[in-house]
């Protein structure tokens, strides 16, 4: 049952990637995290497999979305080259502070962060482009804090990369298609961080290499990759602008139940 679970999320996460343009994290985080609780993994353990696993899918599903946009020459290399020494350190710290964290707390951190990511996909607002990027101290420091955040909630960072290029008036096409290449870079640092951080801890369950779930990456990097390019032909025939409203809807709902989650515990 687990087994055919996970495929049903990697399909569903492949899918709404290529057909939204987004990271699986704020999918497969909650979901990962209702399935390893059914399962009866330890609890104060749930929410940091589940995003170390979402980190390590993410490692395999930027890949090919690098690619298309380079073929494009949309990536903007000199920024990526800035700003992604100071996301892999950003990106192995992040791990380092969610081992000391509770679970409840880093359950509530993930809860607020959906909830701002689907605001922003529901309004659908573009910031307004008010300075130029910084030099290379800025960018280390911005890439940092991109790198922190993103490893703690298992994202791949472009609801926070997209609206800090914009903001610096990197146009926004631009924009998406470099946030796409420092995923790369923030999921393989998040997942060595994560497996690093859980290394001697004991009581974890079978089947994880530190906290990342061996399984459950296999079974869902395979199904999302087979499903993404469907969804990114599905993009061209449908509304996008109204599907990002809808899941917006549906992630305030995970939203929901992570705090939810957080508030029990």
């Amino acid at each position: 049952m687990l087994v055919i679970q996970l495929l049903l999320l990697g399909c569903g996460t492949g899918f709404l990637a290529g057909l939204l343009g987004i990271g699986g994290g704020m999918v497969l985080v909650p979901f990962l995290t209702l399935m390893l609780t059914l399962q009866g993994f330890p609890n104060e353990a749930i929410i940091k497999i589940a995003v170390a696993t979402s980190l390590a899918t993410i490692c395999f599903t930027s890949l090919s979305s690098v690619r298309a946009h380079h073929k494009r020459g949309a990536v903007r290399w000199d920024i990526v080259r800035l700003l992604a020494p100071g996301i892999i350190l950003g990106s192995l710290i992040g791990p380092m502070i969610a081992r000391m964290l509770p679970a409840q707390v880093m359950t509530l951190v993930f809860a607020v962060f959906v909830a701002f990511s689907a605001t922003q996909m529901f309004i659908d607002k573009k910031p307004k482009p008010t300075r130029q990027l910084p030099g290379g101290g800025g960018l280390f420091g911005a890439g940092g804090l991109i790198g922190v955040l993103s490893a703690l909630v298992g994202a791949g960072g472009g609801f926070i990369s997209v609206p800090f290029m914009t903001w610096c008036n990197v146009a926004i096409h631009t924009a998406v298609a470099t946030s796409a290449a420092l995923g790369f870079p923030i999921a393989l640092a998040g997942t060595m961080g994560y497996i690093f951080a859980g290394w001697n801890l004991h009581g974890l369950p079978p089947g994880t290499f530190g906290f990342l779930y061996l399984p459950a990456l296999g079974i869902i990097s395979v199904a999302s990759v087979c499903t993404a390019p469907l969804g990114a032909r599905a993009a061209h025939a449908l509304d996008v602008r109204q599907l990002k409203r809808v899941f917006a809807v549906m992630l305030y709902v995970l939203a929901g139940y992570m705090l939810f989650k957080a508030l029990r515990t």
